[in-house]
């Protein structure tokens, strides 16, 4: 959420000279004959309600105010010569070089736009990876292979999982007696779900299954048919995810491109 009396990464926006780009705007306030444009306001203004907040009067006043209190406090600062400051301009040099890459980066999107038909090969894919079962399973897991071993002896002597899973490391689960959410066989590392997926409703690994987080005793508890949603439903975080892929493909490629020493 917006909020307004943000000195510090005004006072940035400030630094960086932003009062000659707008030098034809309307002028929304004078501090000691320096014009704050109205362009500027407007643009806290767009943030805001971008972040849900609504464009009102009161707003619109909190914002002058803070741009205002901005101004004089940039031209205190000035006047104590802070901006020689080597930590200062080191700041306003990063926080330039912020500013630029985050415009690259809307600009790239803007002018790569994703196409619905590779959003779909995208959807397809998930869906292929993802499956058509979800499941329900427990885990122990253990330090050792003999540890696992006992347990299983143990279970094959009726002692109830939930009981035995007290002794996990996972510790989140044991609280649970070793529940786990319901999950497709992806989520888990692979020795993990082919051990679950191989498994009937009810049945326990009867040998130990290791994964690099140690050694592991599985139950599967019960199995459905996942709900995979729409393609329109999904779109929007797909279109989002790929768009990331796509901005970091392009600064890889800048970054081969340049000379780095």
């Amino acid at each position: 959420m917006f909020k307004t009396g943000k000195f510090a990464t005004l006072a940035i926006l400030s630094a960086l000279a932003i009062n000659t780009a707008f030098a034809e705007d309307k002028s929304a306030a004078m501090v000691n004959g320096v014009s704050i444009p109205q362009s500027r306001i407007d643009m806290r203004v767009k943030a805001a309600t971008q972040q849900g907040q609504p464009d009102t009067p009161e707003l619109r006043k909190s914002i002058r105010e803070d741009l205002i209190n901005l101004e004089v406090l940039a031209q205190e600062a000035a006047k104590l010569g802070l901006d020689k400051s080597s930590e200062v301009t080191q700041q306003i040099a990063l926080a330039r070089q912020t500013v630029l890459a985050n415009a690259f980066v809307q600009d790239y999107v803007k002018n790569h736009p994703v196409s619905d038909d590779v959003l779909k090969q995208e959807y397809d894919k998930l869906k292929m990876n993802v499956g058509t079962k979800e499941y329900k399973s427990r885990h122990i897991l253990v330090e050792t292979e003999a540890e696992a071993k006992s347990i299983i002896a143990q279970l094959g002597k009726k002692a109830k999982f939930e009981k035995l899973a007290a002794k996990s490391k996972d510790v989140g689960s044991a609280e649970h007696g070793g529940e786990l959410e319901w999950a497709v066989p992806s989520n888990f590392v692979p020795p993990f779900a082919n051990a679950m997926v191989s498994l009937k409703k009810g049945e326990y690994t009867k040998e130990p299954v290791q994964t690099q987080y140690g050694w592991h005793v599985i139950k599967l508890d019960d199995v459905r048919e996942l709900k995979v949603p729409s393609f329109d439903e999904l779109k929007p975080q797909l279109q989002q995810r790929m768009q990331q892929q796509n901005v970091q493909n392009a600064i890889t490629e800048l970054r081969d491109k340049a000379k780095i020493e």
